[in-house]
């Protein structure tokens, strides 16, 4: 049976310019780092997609390691696209990435003209899609020379493979950089997408500013702190839950001092009419600076309860300043040493 999207997607979706681009994304964007991967059910990840869409998401975020494994998220979402969205492709924005490890070898991570080239062929064969609308550099890689990574991905827009290109996870001083080697190119650092949530504000000291004055957007990952601020952690760990399998979460974020931060933001949340979540997403969205939240999703459940975040976006000062009391540091960001 055909799936034919709704056709009021558009009528309550709201949208941002991306610094000062002509490109517009949603306030909150879908992420496929976890649960659209061979391991997960496949019609289960279709119909959050489908979902998503319905309700004004438009842009949807990959790379070319997310799974697990590696690679099968990226071909189960070109699944999707080829049996939903073909008639529909010109209303999205497919974003995918590379500098990760990905395949065995010297040439399989990093950010050397070899592999950026070589993944973003290798993904755009997965998802079966001639361009993708951004490609970012993953992370920096120090041991790399900053100007071969950028021209490879100026090399990727020349083709017309990458419409646009983004950074991420790099630190204010390499972000200024890599900027000022694309413009001599002529092509606009479009993007950058770092991690950032109430427990991990690392880019408010310094990042934000520097985006804003290089007219390039900003679009925070782990908003939920990697779920943290969901609420699931309030009263032990859930069997289910990723601190439980273990991999990129550690035990050790869940302190007792996160937790009583978390708690006490649950508390606020719920004076607002909240989820944790939901809350924890209209605060990354309080500065204009921020064009988009990366969010993941489970099933349709937990993504509508996120989206409706965007019900309730506004804060007052008495608010934000109670926010400011728990809204701490939390040793959470797994990035960390990549910005500095």
């Amino acid at each position: 049976m055909t799936w034919t999207p709704s056709s009021q997607r558009y009528e309550q979706a709201t949208f941002r310019r991306c610094g000062r681009s002509g490109l517009d994304l949603p306030p909150i964007s879908l992420g496929l780092w976890h649960n659209f991967g061979g391991e997960d059910v496949f019609e289960t990840g279709r119909a959050t997609i489908r979902r998503a869409f319905d309700r004004g998401v438009t842009h949807f975020d990959l790379a070319n390691n997310y799974g697990p494994p590696p690679g099968s998220a990226e071909e189960n979402f070109g699944r999707i696209v080829e049996l939903d969205f073909q008639s529909h492709r010109d209303e999205m924005i497919i974003s995918s990435k590379a500098g990760w490890d990905m395949w065995p070898g010297p040439y399989g991570n990093g950010g050397s003209r070899k592999y950026l080239l070589a993944s973003l062929d290798q993904s755009l064969m997965r998802m079966k899609l001639d361009y993708v609308d951004i490609f970012y550099s993953h992370r920096p890689t120090p041991d790399v020379p900053l100007e071969e990574t950028m021209g490879a991905l100026i090399h990727m827009h020349r083709q017309g493979k990458a419409l646009y290109i983004g950074i991420s996870s790099y630190g204010p001083k390499r972000t200024r950089e890599a900027a000022r080697i694309l413009q001599e190119a002529g092509v606009p650092l479009l993007i950058h997408q770092p991690s950032y949530s109430m427990l991990n504000r690392w880019i408010e000291t310094e990042l934000l500013d520097t985006l804003d004055e290089l007219g390039t957007g900003c679009i925070a990952f782990s908003p939920l702190a990697q779920g943290l601020l969901t609420g699931k952690y309030l009263n032990g760990v859930p069997e289910a839950s990723r601190a439980a399998a273990g991999g990129s979460f550690s035990r050790d974020m869940l302190s007792e001092e996160n937790l009583n931060h978390i708690r006490a933001l649950n508390d606020i949340a719920r004076s607002r009419g909240q989820s944790l979540a939901q809350m924890a997403i209209a605060w990354v969205l309080r500065d204009a600076r921020v064009t988009s939240a990366l969010v993941g999703a489970r099933n349709t459940k937990q993504l509508d309860d996120s989206l409706d975040a965007l019900k309730n976006l506004t804060f007052d000062a008495e608010e934000l300043h109670t926010i400011d009391r728990y809204a701490r540091e939390g040793n959470i960001d797994l990035w960390r040493g990549l910005s500095d």
